[in-house]
């Protein structure tokens, strides 16, 4: 097969969005109409009965939230479409993060009666910052919600961006009738209870035709043209070039619930979304059609099978094709690999591929040579760029609580760390370990999963620290950096990488010591130039 054409058919892209808004019910639609699963389950806390095929941790079920990011691929009109559906939580915001290193572009979602929301704001950031082609789409509409105008100022004031909507609702709430899709000039009817099957919609080309009261009724179709009409006065044109600098943001309205809208979101994203695009390595700018083979590891996920204690790498192939049993260089460690089973996914469905293609996800099983951010080439020494860690905002002293389990207990928060769950440092004065993490809700999905993969048990001690600062001293030589060691000997701890990190206890100590000791720099990011 034409490697330019498989290149062009691919469409790689995360979902984001505040949680609750109905990211993983879109995935399961969107998969839904790839064919990929016969009936959607949605995501509801404690009554779930068929669960989401996205969500597959245990605890991920019981919750009903998204704790790790999936891959999911399915085929739809001839694209290949690979998601990466994200947690919405923040206290997993640092996987997401991570995720949208490795998309070429986003679909963003908002609740119609929450609007913008905090976690949404962070995100949409993030994607401004990389210029990430974005749609939005604003979802729930068979609930009551705020006026459609009032929701696109709100994306453009909150999010800084400049929207077209593509789709409009008729009505909202208790009088949802429908959607008129502007990009393909057609009215989908709401019937409420197409959860499962696959709405037809009625074309219109004119809709100032009489056809319109039959079907409608004579106020809503009043309303509806009063909108578009709106609607061209007031929103550009769209205007696909912009949409894929970052610059405009096409705007879809729908029920993912009920499945509404979804077939229009994603008729106009293969349509319109970016092919895989150039990434960025320290060396230099790398294209998808280049014919050697370079990817990056965005994601670390042990235990995906709990029969077989294996950790699976996420490799996004950023150029050339990857080929199972050919060896590729890992830049990292300067030695060549190659892998016999190299994993597609369908959620927790793996299966082995042969090629894989710029755009496409693979998993690699691993037996510890990979962290994040890893590059794999066929040879060339590339370094992708842009996975760095944060600071935690909660510590905590992480105790055995069942001393003939030390072996299971270490190992196990060897692994969970280097999925990126979280951050261990040692402290240098005695050796203990403390979990520095995002969220509070870490500690949990850590011990459960220590107790549940490992078998072994862990107990916590609160630590009290503010922040975590990688300390970069201008000199290591110098008597000023020797002080600031023999001073802070019991604030000072390695991290997993053996890199020295302070543990300041509160923001007044923190000043004071950059104060005191102005040649020894403190970072927030362990990636510093």
């Amino acid at each position: 097969m034409d490697f330019e054409r498989e290149i062009a058919r691919r469409r790689t892209f995360g979902i984001i969005s505040h949680p609750d808004a109905g990211k993983t019910t879109l995935t399961e639609k969107l998969l839904l109409f790839g064919g990929a699963i016969q009936e959607a389950g949605a995501v509801k806390s404690n009554k779930i009965k068929k669960s989401a095929t996205s969500d597959f941790m245990e605890i991920e079920r019981q919750r009903g939230i998204s704790v790790a990011t999936s891959v999911l691929a399915f085929i739809y009109k001839d694209k290949k479409i690979n998601i990466l559906d994200t947690p919405g939580h923040k206290d997993f915001a640092e996987d997401t993060f991570r995720t949208l290193t490795a998309v070429d572009s986003v679909i963003v979602v908002i609740d119609v009666a929450k609007g913008v929301e905090e976690q949404t704001e962070k995100l949409v950031e993030v994607c401004r910052m990389r210029n990430i082609p974005m749609i939005v789409f604003i979802n729930k509409l068979d609930r009551e919600g705020k006026d459609a105008f009032d929701l696109l100022d709100e994306v453009e004031q909150k999010l800084g961006l400049s929207v077209t909507p593509l789709s409009f609702p008729i009505g909202m709430g208790y009088d949802f009738k429908g959607i008129y899709n502007i990009y393909e000039k057609n009215i989908n009817l709401f019937s409420g209870n197409s959860k499962k099957n696959i709405e037809e919609t009625i074309a219109f080309d004119n809709i100032d035709s009489p056809e319109l009261e039959k079907i409608i009724g004579t106020k809503a179709a009043e309303n509806l043209r009063d909108n578009l009409e709106l609607v061209n006065g007031v929103y550009p044109e769209f205007d696909k070039e912009a949409y894929l600098k970052g610059e405009l943001q096409p705007v879809f309205f729908g029920s993912a619930l009920n499945n509404f809208g979804v077939r229009e979101l994603l008729d106009c994203f293969v349509d319109i979304a970016p092919s895989p695009r150039p990434k960025m390595a320290e060396e230099r700018l790398v294209k998808a059609n280049e014919k050697e083979f370079s990817g990056f590891v965005f994601k670390i996920h042990a235990n995906m099978d709990p029969k077989h204690r294996d950790r699976l790498a996420f490799v996004k192939v950023v150029s050339g094709t990857f080929e199972r049993n050919i060896p590729y260089l890992h830049v990292r460690q300067d030695k060549k690999l190659k892998f016999s089973s190299p994993n597609a996914f369908f959620a927790e469905k793996k299966e082995i591929v042969d090629v894989s293609y710029p755009g496409d996800i693979v998993g690699l099983h691993d037996t510890g040579n990979f962290k994040i951010g890893d590059t794999l080439t066929s040879g060339e020494k590339l370094h992708y760029k842009g996975i760095p860690s944060f600071s935690p905002e909660h510590f905590r002293y992480i105790n055995n609580a069942d001393p003939m389990k030390a072996k299971q207990l270490y190992k196990g928060i060897d692994q969970l760390m280097d999925e990126g769950v979280a951050q261990l440092f040692t402290l240098e004065l005695n050796g203990r370990k403390v979990i520095g993490t995002v969220g509070a809700l870490q500690y949990e999905v850590i011990q459960y999963r220590l107790e549940h993969e490992y078998g072994a048990k862990c107990t916590y001690e609160n630590f009290p620290v503010y922040k975590a600062c990688w300390v970069e001293p201008e000199n290591k030589n110098n008597e000023e950096f020797e002080e600031f060691k023999r001073v802070k000997q019991k604030f000072l701890a390695t991290d997993k990488r053996g890199q020295l990190v302070f543990l300041a206890d509160s923001p007044f100590s923190l000043q004071m010591t950059q104060q005191k000791y102005p040649t020894v720099k403190l970072h927030y990011t362990s990636e510093f130039e």
